[in-house]
């Protein structure tokens, strides 16, 4: 308002015209106070406190300007209802400027801070921050209050319940309705020996007795890895396991179920005592083989009742308390074969036991008299005893278990608490027609009490593979799988032998031989494309070069000499060349030695492994007799490996579920997945020159009437086992026949020679395996179509062709006389050669050497040549059988 317009006289300096015209210079938007706040002395402006006291009066006008431009700056300042300099609001006295709290006012929550300025503002105070604290920790004990309440002491008998899982055959029709027979029997304390309570806790907490019931350590760390998206670890206490064992109801690994058990586990360590908790475990744990609870236990492995376990037992089975699948000295088949195997179990049992009798002796439980009594690991029975897994229905359903286990999230214990339907790839008929194949040769051919010396422990072992979709069809694994309880099918160790060498071939048609005119680096990427065409040597006692022409030494300096079946040699003397179809019909080593050198045994490897072989299946790449099978994948992966041949290069992986559903729906269903392995030329010229071998070659008897039929045949080092790997367009069918001793309580099986098995001078894959392959296949091919396979295109170049050396011309006058024809050594563009060298494309050889390469050992099929020891030929590594490549990551199926 204009200082211009006035108005009456106002007391005590000034009045309302002096308040206008400090009012006016507010910035705008400032409210200023109202009429009502003047007049008298208590309403004066310039209040120092917002308690609304007495005010000393504005003396003037100038004091009031003042007083109006103090209050004009106060904008800059936070409203504070006691900050001095600001006017008197209409509550009275105190009220500051604007919106500023009225007095004896307060926010519940100081935040941001009044009367500080800056950064100090968005400082909480210790008001505050303890405020926040007691209200966080006592929502939190509120919380455990309340789950405390909530949950309930577990009844191990109320969980001694699973449900069976259903296996079905190929057509839906049940095969089996297994896996949910939980095996549990409670027992008091007192039936359970001092012995294996104190081995328990010895080994998996030694302050049990002392103890609040849990870690909060193992909580910190599960909740940590949970959180990471990682595995939890399972209770740290023997509490915590028994709550764990007892909530069978829910397996599931999440941060509410870790919470749910500690809650448990705090009640139960406040209302049970110490013997109670120790007998709930020992009951409630799982042992293995099906067996929940000490007793079970005790019958399943000892054929005993608890109370009478010796300490070594008691040691024994606490060891198995850390997992079953890898501590069953049996073996775990339903795990990797390799991992699981029988005897890396019982290292690792043996080695588990031994440590805790040490605790037991440590901690006082043990004398070390007694200990000394227990060295090795307790005699075991038999696993197996349900008769509805007799035959090959026990090694069917160890072959779906691995698959899920090792391939979808179905898990161990999933499987063991039941409640599946497992729809196999398993066709009811062509199991009963391999098993029936195998019964009928060898009812005909080995006799153990006619021979017993050769005919004892002799194993077959059979697969069937679907080469469109990697289907498995029906397997052999042995004669009964509650009798033999390693599955044939699967990883047993035996070297396939020659039968590795269409892989040899296939490396060769794609990448190449490389240039030994070449250095290493240069030589990878300049490689000829080989064609079956292309001439090696046949000879026999062949010195092995490598690509460019040197004599391959081992580490001691020593050459290898290799050897064929017979000691026999190949091809035209004196450089004896031979083409690979030949080479491949007669089962030549040489040949395919060398041509594994010259292409490289690492692509050898790879072409190997893109066929379908697992790598941890496959012998090291050291040694030239690579290239001729002294690995050892199953007969599952060999016969999915051919499959891939079968398919022109696609590649599909062997499987053995379709599906699995629960009482939720669809848990899993399969899908194929297809790689090239290798390009249709170079699978389809593999296959014809495999069509070779069974036409008229070590096959023969392989031969089907009216069918394509593609196959090699395979012996191995000290005719120890002998195969047949063979294939129609339908079809891809592996057979294997070995011997070794099968007895559970030897710690290394050794492969027996077969010389003399089945009253013949030694075995080979013609025989016996071929004439299975040759029974099963006529039957399980009964009804389809005959198919033929791709007719394949010309591939590569003629590798090592000789050059023609040209006819002289012959004119009247000459007199005709015979030409001699040149010799292949003549006609290559080589040193000429002398009394100790023979020289060919692969550079000049001596004809002797003080390295025999090995004595034959084979059969009619060139077998492997004796497997060299570490200084010779053989692969360091000492994998000599004991490999493994399985089908799922170790274990087939």
């Amino acid at each position: 308002m204009s200082e211009h317009r006035r108005k009456p006289p106002q007391p005590q300096g000034g009045g309302r015209a002096a308040a206008r015209r400090g009012q006016s210079s507010l910035p705008t938007g400032r409210r200023a106070a109202p009429r009502g706040a003047t007049g008298s002395p208590s309403d004066a402006y310039g209040s120092d406190s917002g308690s609304g006291g007495e005010e000393r009066p504005y003396g003037g006008r100038a004091e009031a300007r003042r007083a109006a431009q103090r209050s004009g700056a106060g904008r800059r300042r936070a409203a504070d209802p006691g900050h001095g300099g600001r006017r008197a609001g209409p509550g009275g006295p105190g009220r500051g400027r604007g919106r500023a709290v009225p007095p004896g006012r307060k926010r519940i929550i100081d935040y941001p801070r009044a009367g500080k300025y800056g950064w100090q503002r968005w400082v909480p105070s210790w008001k505050l921050v303890s405020g926040l604290c007691i209200g966080f920790f006592g929502s939190l004990v509120a919380v455990a209050g309340i789950g405390y309440a909530m949950v309930g002491i577990p009844d191990i008998q109320k969980t001694a319940e699973a449900q069976n899982n259903v296996f079905y055959w190929s057509d839906g029709s049940e095969m089996v309705s297994t896996g949910g027979e939980t095996n549990r029997q409670i027992v008091n304390l007192s039936q359970i020996p001092e012995a294996m309570r104190n081995a328990v806790i010895s080994q998996e907490n030694k302050t049990f007795y002392t103890d609040s019931g849990i870690d909060p350590k193992g909580i910190g760390r599960a909740v940590f890895n949970m959180a990471r998206g990682g595995e939890t670890q399972g209770g740290s206490t023997i509490t915590q396991q028994y709550v764990k064992n007892a909530m069978l109801n829910d397996q599931s690994q999440t941060i509410s179920r870790k919470f749910q058990e500690i809650f448990v586990s705090i009640k139960v360590g406040s209302q049970l005592s110490k013997d109670e908790i120790m007998a709930g475990y020992l009951n409630s744990a799982y042992y293995g083989r099906g067996a929940y609870g000490i007793q079970a236990a005790a019958r399943a492995y000892f054929n005993k009742d608890a109370i009478d376990l010796n300490p070594g037992q008691c040691a024994f089975l606490a060891a198995t308390l850390k997992g079953a699948t890898y501590y069953d000295p049996a073996g775990s088949p339903s795990i990797d074969s390799v991992g699981a195997s029988a005897e890396a179990n019982q290292k690792r049992a043996k080695a588990q036991m031994q440590d805790t009798l040490d605790k037991m002796v440590a901690y006082g439980h043990l004398d070390a008299a007694t200990r000394a009594k227990y060295t090795e690991l307790p005699k075991t029975q038999s696993p197996r005893s349900n008769a509805a897994l007799s035959g090959q229905v026990g090694y069917l359903v160890d072959l779906a278990k691995a698959y899920l286990v090792n391939n979808t999230k179905i898990t161990q214990s999933n499987l063991e608490q039941g409640g599946y339907s497992i729809y196999t790839t398993f066709d009811k008929k062509k199991v009963k027609e391999l098993e029936d194949s195998v019964k009928k040769v060898q009812k005909a051919n080995i006799d153990p009490k006619k021979r017993p010396k050769t005919d004892t422990h002799v194993q077959f072992g059979g697969a069937s593979v679907d080469p469109k979709t990697g289907a498995i069809k029906a397997i052999y694994g042995g004669e009964d799988a509650t009798k033999h309880f390693t599955n044939n099918a699967d990883v047993t160790g035996a070297q396939v032998g020659s039968t590795f060498k269409p892989f040899v071939l296939a490396a060769a048609m794609t990448w190449g031989v490389r240039d030994p005119e070449l250095g290493a680096a240069q030589a990878q990427d300049e490689r000829t494309q080989v064609s079956p065409k292309s001439l090696f040597s046949g000879k026999n006692k062949l010195k092995i070069k490598d690509y460019n022409g040197d004599i391959w030494k081992n580490e001691e300096d020593k050459e290898w000499l290799q050897v064929n079946d017979g000691d026999e040699s190949y091809g035209t003397p004196p450089d004896y060349q031979i083409d690979l179809r030949e080479a491949m019909r007669e089962s030549v080593n040489s040949a395919f030695v060398q041509l594994g050198m010259d292409v490289g045994l690492d692509k050898v490897k790879e072409a190997s492994m893109n066929a379908g072989l697992k790598e941890d299946s496959l012998a090291g790449t050291n040694y030239p007799t690579f290239s001729v099978g002294t690995s050892d994948p199953s007969a599952i992966r060999m016969a999915g490996a051919y499959a891939t041949f079968a398919a022109s290069g696609k590649q599909r992986e062997p499987f053995s579920v379709l599906k699995v559903t629960s009482k939720d729906g669809a848990v899993y269903t399969h899908e194929t997945a297809t790689n090239e392995a290798f390009t249709s030329d170079v699978a389809d010229n593999v296959t014809d020159v495999l069509k070779t071998v069974v036409e008229d070659g070590t096959g023969t008897s392989a031969q089907l009437e009216g069918r394509d039929v593609a196959g090699k045949t395979g012996t191995t080092d000290g005719n120890k086992s002998a195969w047949f790997v063979g294939y129609t367009p339908q079809l891809s069918t592996s057979i294997t026949m070995f011997r070794y001793d099968d007895d559970e309580s030897q710690k290394n099986r050794e492969f027996l020679k077969m010389f003399g098995t089945g009253g013949q001078e030694k075995i080979h894959g013609a025989s016996f395996p071929a004439e299975i392959w040759h029974d099963y296949m006529e039957e399980a091919l009964k009804g389809l179509p005959s198919e033929d396979f791709p007719t394949p295109k010309p591939i590569g170049k003629i590798v090592n062709e000789p050059t023609p050396t040209p006819t002289p011309t012959i004119t009247e006058t000459q007199e005709e006389s015979p030409t001699p024809t040149p010799t292949p050594s003549e006609s290559l563009t080589s040193p000429t050669p002398t009394e100790t060298e023979t020289c060919g494309f692969f550079g000049c050889e001596e004809t002797g050497g003080t390295d025999s390469g090995g004595t034959d050992s084979g059969g009619t099929d060139g077998g492997v040549t004796s497997s060299p020891t570490a200084t010779e030929t053989g692969d360091e590594s000492g994998n000599n059988g004991n490999g493994n490549g399985g089908l799922f990551g170790g274990s087939s199926g």
